[in-house]
């Protein structure tokens, strides 16, 4: 009986290290490029400016993609603002956007939220983005837009 339950406790402590490496990425790991958020760009003011504003400031019906965005978000994955966005976006045709459209459009949005750009874009595949976490800037406790000049977390 006491070779079971050791057993079992290895199994579990297995299971929440698997959990704990698929989710060891940050967003402060740059995890997009600014070719891909250059792309996003075109793709957001084609698709999404129309609702979340010039500025992705938000209006009365749309929320905003800065500021409290980033506190709303925070402490989630990448993975589950993807697919918030690929369910939900555009409003006139939720689900409409390609895996990929809609990566470049998240990469646009993080570059306008100051997070640093990589040397390898944003996928759009599920397993990846869940393994991205979404953080807020930690400054005072608070999430906000930091300046562009800002040092990620990390640098610090």
């Amino acid at each position: 009986m006491g070779r079971k339950i050791i057993l079992a406790a290895i199994l579990v402590a297995a299971g929440l290290g698997a959990v704990q490496a698929q989710t060891q990425r940050s967003v402060f790991d740059g995890v997009y490029t600014d070719a891909q958020a250059a792309r996003g760009a075109q793709q957001y003011g084609t698709r999404c400016l129309v609702c979340h504003g010039a500025a992705l400031e938000g209006n009365t019906l749309s929320p905003p993609l800065t500021g409290r965005f980033i506190a709303d978000w925070a402490g989630m994955t990448l993975g589950d603002l993807f697919d918030n966005m690929a369910n939900t976006m555009p409003l006139y045709r939720p689900g409409s956007l390609a895996r990929d459209v809609n990566a470049d459009i998240l990469a646009y949005i993080l570059r306008i939220n100051n997070y640093p750009a990589g040397a390898q874009e944003l996928s759009a595949a599920p397993e990846a983005l869940k393994a991205i976490r979404f953080e807020a800037w930690p400054i005072g406790g608070v999430a906000h837009n930091p300046p562009p000049s800002a040092p990620s977390p990390k640098a610090r």
